[in-house]
């Protein structure tokens, strides 16, 4: 009987819910940063529910979305934004600090990119909680496992391993981390991280970055030789790509090593450029099989690319010419991945899902198993960083119509 009754609840509140969502429209006044910020908040409206999640977990994605969401905030300055990311701040935070579903012992490097939009959490809200929090996610990397030339390993279930996807993950929430501590000596640290996985991903034939690297070269999917995996993925070279121009944000430009870091991010610019679909403007799935038989133009690398183009020439890392670069990739986005309803509910389509190397169901890494991994609409890894392209393009919008005044 209670069981009955929980099940004819639990189907009246879904049926509630819906009818609300479906309810709810999206301007197309808008711009598309805020567009695609409240599409996603009416597909999560709680936003622990971001990244198809059915219960409580600390993860890259819910940074991801919610750092891009505060842009917004900050640009836009709607409170139902703030609101939305404190609420997951405050749902899996406790009174002590400590963070609901988070491990330290496990070293996964993926956890600490949420901490970076707790800063400004922390910044407004003054609740000593958040501050603890941060400073717990900042003595993981007081212990976690290293390889001898000071690399951090992606996971401690990984070992010896660097990946491009873990340098986005931790990189720039240590950077901002030591700004706003006055940690100086950390810098030098930050800086080799880049430097240390560039060296062992790059590709002298391609001019491009290789997904990852076992430095033991025990692991099967490793190349005896060099270590590294068999191919250069988009999104791993999409989250270096990023990890470069935010984690610079904070580097001081006296810092001994930043002009190594802006000579690889000039490198890295020169290829997405090369390798642009010329009919496009996107990116494929497998950069060093772009245009081969399988291979398809993925919208999570495509929207990294172009917001750290955008970004790099504003910051004035790369040169300006590569607005072109962003502009038509930015374009090719709206014009292939982009979807609106006729409530104004916006989607982006065509995003791997997931890929990655080794694991209990082991992944060798071929160009066979990346064309194969799932595809699906609206992953956080296409949201997040469309939001963040769109705002980048929105600023260069605002900076024309004020030299047109002029």
């Amino acid at each position: 009987m209670m069981n009955n009754l929980l099940c004819k609840t639990f189907v009246m509140g879904a049926l509630i819910c819906s009818t609300q969502l479906a309810a709810q429209k999206v301007s197309d006044k808008q711009p598309w940063s805020v567009r695609m910020v409240e599409s996603e908040m009416i597909r999560c409206p709680e936003s622990w529910q971001l990244d198809f999640q059915p219960k409580l977990k600390w993860d890259y994605c819910h940074g991801l979305e919610l750092q891009a969401m505060l842009d917004v905030y900050d640009a836009y300055g709607d409170q139902k934004m703030f609101d939305y990311a404190l609420a997951y701040a405050d749902t899996m935070i406790h009174k002590d600090g400590s963070i609901e579903t988070y491990k330290l012992h496990e070293y996964n490097i993926d956890r600490l990119n949420s901490g970076k939009f707790l800063f400004r959490i922390y910044e407004q809200t003054k609740d000593e909680k958040y501050k603890k929090a941060i400073d717990l996610l900042r003595s993981q990397l007081d212990t976690h496992p290293r390889n001898d030339d000071g690399g951090f390993w992606h996971k401690k279930v990984y070992p010896n391993q660097m990946w491009l996807d873990g340098l986005y993950m931790g990189a720039p929430f240590y950077a901002e981390y030591a700004f706003r501590n006055n940690r100086v000596q950390d810098y030098k640290d930050i800086v080799n991280q880049f430097i240390t996985v560039t060296q062992h991903t790059y590709d002298p034939k391609n001019g491009l970055y290789r997904h990852a690297c076992d430095v033991s070269r025990k692991e099967r999917w490793a190349d005896p030789v060099t270590g590294q995996s068999q191919h250069s993925w988009g999104r791993a070279m999409g989250w270096y790509a990023m990890a470069f121009v935010d984690a610079l944000d904070f580097i001081p430009k006296h810092e001994a090593g930043r002009d190594s870091m802006l000579v690889i991010l000039n490198n890295i610019a020169a290829q997405v450029k090369r390798i642009q679909d010329p009919k496009t403007g996107l990116w494929y799935q497998v950069l060093d099989k772009s245009g081969e038989k399988g291979n398809y133009l993925e919208s999570s690398c495509s929207t990294m690319f172009v917001y750290a183009l955008f970004k790099a020439v504003r910051k004035g890392y790369i040169d300006k010419s590569y607005l072109k670069v962003a502009l038509k990739g930015y374009q090719g986005i709206l014009d292939n991945f982009i979807e609106v309803d006729k409530n104004g509910v916006v989607t982006i389509t065509k995003a791997c899902a997931v890929a990655g190397l080794g694991g209990k169901n082991y992944r060798m890494g071929d160009y066979t198993y990346y064309i194969n991994e799932t595809i699906r609409s609206n992953d956080p890894k296409a949201v997040g960083p469309f939001i963040m392209a769109s705002l980048e393009w929105e600023r260069l919008q605002q900076v024309k119509e004020i030299v047109n005044q002029k």
